[in-house]
């Protein structure tokens, strides 16, 4: 049942990929180029769904293990940083790969670690331990690093440059599609329906005690083994799929990967990107949590909360994409900024659902955030793109540290709703970043290519 669920879940992404190019295809490149780009275009977005599936699994997983190993919200939260840590230690090496070898061999590099540390769930869940766990994450998390390093610029440079925001964008719209569709796979076979609590756990007898945890741990074996085996067939079609062959101005290549910093756009996006990443782990992968904490449902009604989110996000996506036609994306992230904000202070003192149902809000107007920093910080950087998108990726180590800190707080403070003034200052960071570049097109520094 699960493979079905599964493989349904890959059929829907594929037939959206298929719908969205035969709407949107013309909008993003130009036809003239479209022969040449387009089944690389939809080789590199396939792997925006399946990095976004399995990032968006962590909002089941931390629950889920929070629960088994009776963790406090700080322990919880090392999962997140397990997998951000990663993205800060492998960018460079990722990008000097890419530097070497080109695109598609960091694209393979990436996918087969991804497919390594999902196959590593499996001795994680046998020897009941977290520490494990957070190993398979960490090295899932280099594969996604690399593979972020190498689609997210690839993807702005196959095509039309003055397009480049809106291609980016698209692709990561199913990551959208992902944020969707795994919270519901993860929710059916990893969440029990009716957990114990950590009181209950502790009072059950060692082999009880035991067996309980060993059955809990075991319950994710399944899925990350299917997904292990779905990105190796992946790895294979790119083996043996021949990419375009971008290439960049030489000059300046054999420099240092610091040297971006030279542009202003590559340093804004970098800060952005840091307290962006911070934010969405915030509010997606703690959703869960802060709907049984804070809203008080039931942990089997709340994976359909983060369902919604996720599907929230994807739309928001999609929308936002189409609005970029119309209004400048610079503008249109200060818009989306200053709203998310707005929903930040609801879910920090509301009660109830309502609490709910502004941090769906936030995640449809935080959809567009990732993609829009991301391409204004590679944009018409030259020789410099690879650098700068290594630069960029090691900013989402804001997902390692901010996480952290919002459990620090709500410790802190006893309030779990308060600490999300941690997310609200992020989405500030966002909208100074937007309202310093709104209305006009990023320069480059002297020196610039």
């Amino acid at each position: 049942m699960m493979v079905i669920l599964f493989i349904n879940s890959v059929k829907l992404f594929n037939s959206l990929l298929q719908i969205s190019f035969s709407f949107t295809f013309s909008n993003i490149i130009p036809m003239a180029q479209a022969k040449n780009y387009t089944l690389a275009i939809v080789l590199i977005t396939s792997l925006f769904f399946f990095w976004g599936f399995i990032h968006n699994l962590d909002p089941i997983l931390i629950p889920h293990l929070r629960n088994a190993f009776s963790l406090s919200h700080f322990q919880a939260s090392l999962v997140d940083s397990a997998v951000f840590i990663a993205y800060f230690l492998l960018a460079i090496p990722a990008g000097l790969i890419m530097k070497r070898f080109g695109y598609k061999a960091g694209i393979i590099v990436g996918l087969v670690l991804f497919a390594v540390g999902c196959f590593l769930f499996v001795p994680a869940a046998n020897t009941v331990s977290y520490a494990f766990f957070l190993g398979a994450l960490f090295v899932v998390a280099c594969g996604l690093a690399i593979l972020e390093t190498a689609a997210n610029p690839y993807i702005t440079v196959l095509g039309d440059p003055s397009k480049a925001t809106q291609r980016l964008n698209f692709a990561q719209s199913f990551n959208g599609l992902a944020a969707f569709v795994a919270p519901i796979i993860g929710g059916k076979y990893i969440l029990t329906e009716e957990p114990k609590s950590a009181d209950e756990i502790a009072a059950l007898g060692e082999q009880a005690r035991a067996a309980y945890i060993q059955a809990e741990t075991s319950s994710v074996k399944g899925p990350y083994l299917i997904l292990g085996l779905v990105i190796l067939a992946i790895t294979a079609v790119f083996v043996l799929t021949r990419l375009p062959d971008v290439k960049e101005d030489e000059q300046s290549q054999s420099t240092g990967v610091f040297r971006a910093f030279r542009h202003k756009n590559v340093t804004w996006a970098v800060i952005a990107q840091f307290f962006y990443v911070g934010a969405q782990v915030c509010v997606l992968s703690f959703l869960v949590m802060f709907a049984t904490d804070v809203a008080g449902i039931a942990p089997a009604e709340a994976k359909y909360y983060s369902g919604a989110a996720g599907l929230a996000f994807m739309v928001g996506r999609f929308v936002g994409t189409f609005f970029m036609r119309y209004v400048a994306p610079t503008r249109l992230l200060f818009i989306y900024a200053l709203v998310a904000s707005a929903l930040t202070l609801v879910a920090i003192y509301a009660t109830g659902p309502v609490t709910l149902y502004a941090m769906v809000g936030i995640a449809f107007f935080m959809s567009i955030m990732f993609p829009t920093i991301f391409a204004l910080g590679v944009e018409g950087i030259g020789a410099d793109t690879k650098s700068a998108s290594s630069l960029i990726v090691m900013s989402i180590v804001g997902g390692a540290v901010l996480p952290p800190l919002l459990g620090l707080v709500s410790g802190a403070t006893g309030s779990f709703q308060l600490a999300y003034y941690v997310v609200l200052a992020c989405f500030a960071v966002v909208a100074l970043f937007a309202w310093n570049n709104s209305g006009k097109r990023i320069q480059e520094v002297s020196g610039g290519h």
